[in-house]
């Protein structure tokens, strides 16, 4: 994590100057690049609306108005009421993805992460129904930056099913060369894995029985190695233990090259090895055994392979 990273107001006006502005050219008082970066950073301070955001502008006034061109002083809650509501989304999540890469790239050289692990998930926002309207909770897919403490992009979908079609967008939307993409096995889709590719990125795949003969055959693949190993550690793995809240967990990774005689092994653009994870668990006296398998564009490389997952 780059916790020392500052970034100034400077910065993050330079990604929203090329905004287009909304209203009418008739009474503007206030430019729309500094509304909308007072805004943002409101909001990323817990400001949860308009009335929220001038009620914080006005505590920071000071600094705005030296930061910020503020001819007129901090706009009301109405002004930030009809701006955000007038922008268009689109416009307005381009200009943002493109704030987030530049603070993707200041935290990878403040951190010393070279190829950054950029997860795919999705998630349900809890409270966000509406019963009386007939409306579900609110889906979304985030990519993000564990590493550096960054979530890059954002895509809202009407469900989960509805995955397979968001993390395309997503993954148009940000822009991944260098990184490990991880995805879990909804997005185990092989037009998604060639996105990946031809976005000059790598992908870790988690694989389930919904690829239900490409599955066996690899679990079947990581059997007859092993057992055809005997014991000899021929074979790279890599091994970690945690410790904690009554749990102790050992985990075993285990990588391969991808043999050709997988069934649409020619179809997995980019596809290189398949992945073992095997899990012991111990909590409260009771043990699990788990074993999870993953395909990848990665060479091998155990101990990448183990920080992807």
């Amino acid at each position: 994590m780059a916790e020392d990273l500052r970034i100034s107001v400077n910065q993050v006006v330079h990604h929203f100057e090329d905004l287009e502005d909304p209203r009418s050219t008739i009474n503007r008082k206030h430019p729309l690049t500094s509304v909308v970066v007072i805004a943002l950073m409101a909001v990323l301070a817990g400001a949860s609306g308009p009335t929220a955001i001038a009620r914080w502008a006005h505590l920071k006034e000071d600094l705005l108005c030296q930061a910020l061109e503020l001819p007129n002083g901090i706009p009301s809650k109405d002004v930030f009421l009809r701006v955000l509501s007038a922008l268009k989304p689109e416009a307005f999540q381009a200009c943002f993805v493109s704030w987030l890469q530049s603070l993707r790239q200041a935290a990878a050289v403040a951190s010393g992460v070279v190829q950054p692990i950029l997860p795919i998930d999705g998630k349900t926002l809890r409270r966000s129904h509406d019963r009386k309207r007939g409306l579900g909770a609110l889906h979304s897919v985030s990519l993000w930056a564990s590493e550096l403490g960054l979530t890059l992009g954002q895509v809202a979908c009407a469900e989960k099913s509805n995955e397979i079609t968001a993390i395309p967008e997503l993954l148009r939307l940000v822009d991944i060369r260098g990184a490990i993409i991880t995805i879990d096995a909804m997005g185990t889709q092989k037009a998604i894995a060639a996105q990946i590719i031809d976005g000059q990125a790598d992908f870790v795949l988690a694989l389930k029985a919904n690829h239900e003969t490409l599955y066996t055959a690899v679990v079947e693949h990581f059997d007859q190695q092993i057992q055809s190993d005997g014991g000899q550690g021929k074979i790279p793995f890599h091994a970690t233990e945690d410790k904690g809240h009554g749990r102790h967990e050992r985990r075993v990774y285990v990588q391969l090259p991808a043999p050709k005689t997988l069934p649409g092994y020619a179809l997995w653009k980019g596809l290189q090895t398949i992945g073992m994870v095997m899990c012991f668990a111990l909590r409260d006296g009771k043990e699990t055994i788990e074993s999870r398998y993953y395909l990848s564009s990665l060479a091998v490389n155990v101990k990448t392979f183990a920080r992807a997952v």
